[in-house]
């Protein structure tokens, strides 16, 4: 898929919207929250049980990174894939506070490039999701670079994955064209999709290359 000019596409033609669309993105979030939040659960029945208090000390400390991982999430899940209150702008920091938050204990490096500027909604919601996406395609760990740059009236969000295993599941690429789940997993499939529909509806293009330990994906959208 290359970057072409939208200026006079015609009304989008959705494999995927409105109920349907709810209703794998509320799948998708259901499945990130669950597991946080069934930890501190299991944290608070182990300070509950009288046999296990010589675990209390290893319970707090469960509650404790769940209780966070979950106020990450949320935080995150309200500027990628919501309204995000009524903010209409974002700055470069507070979006890298997200990806921080989300991305931090995991194998691949983030490495945010973007020390200066703001972001519309659509844009920062793109940028979210784009970057989360850059961050799992190194399963085996490597370097996520997320930078972005201005021309010609675009602005061009940038997301290099580089690792020896660096690669997108097929679910993930169906979805990053733009194209409906035929087969493999929903939850897979759901966030580039989703990336793509909102990079798409703000009049932007989305390019994906896919080579040897390397994954691009570049978002062009209206500065």
């Amino acid at each position: 898929m290359t970057l072409t000019d939208d200026a006079d596409a015609a009304p989008l033609d959705l494999p995927v919207d409105g109920t349907e669309l709810a209703t794998y993105v509320a799948a998708k979030l259901c499945h990130d929250f669950i597991s946080p939040s069934g930890a501190i659960v299991s944290g608070l029945d182990l300070m509950q049980d009288p046999a296990a208090q010589d675990m209390r000390d290893d319970a707090l400390a469960l509650i404790e990174q769940s209780a966070r991982k979950m106020v990450a999430l949320v935080h995150y899940a309200r500027v990628a894939f919501g309204a995000a209150t009524t903010s209409e702008r974002f700055t470069a920091r507070e979006l890298e506070s997200l990806l921080v938050g989300m991305t931090q204990g995991g194998r691949a490096t983030l490495d945010w490039r973007i020390a200066e500027g703001e972001f519309s909604k659509p844009q920062a919601r793109a940028l979210t999701n784009l970057a989360y996406l850059t961050v799992g395609a190194l399963p085996m760990g490597g370097s996520a670079v997320i930078q972005s740059r201005v021309e010609d009236g675009f602005v061009y969000l940038e997301g290099f994955a580089e690792g020896s295993r660096a690669r997108l599941k097929p679910e993930a690429a169906a979805g990053l064209a733009g194209e409906r789940l035929t087969e493999g997993l929903a939850g897979q499939w759901i966030q580039p999709y989703w990336l793509w529909l909102t990079v798409t509806e703000a009049g932007g293009a989305l390019h994906v290359k896919v080579e040897d330990g390397k994954v691009a994906l570049v978002a062009r959208m209206p500065a």
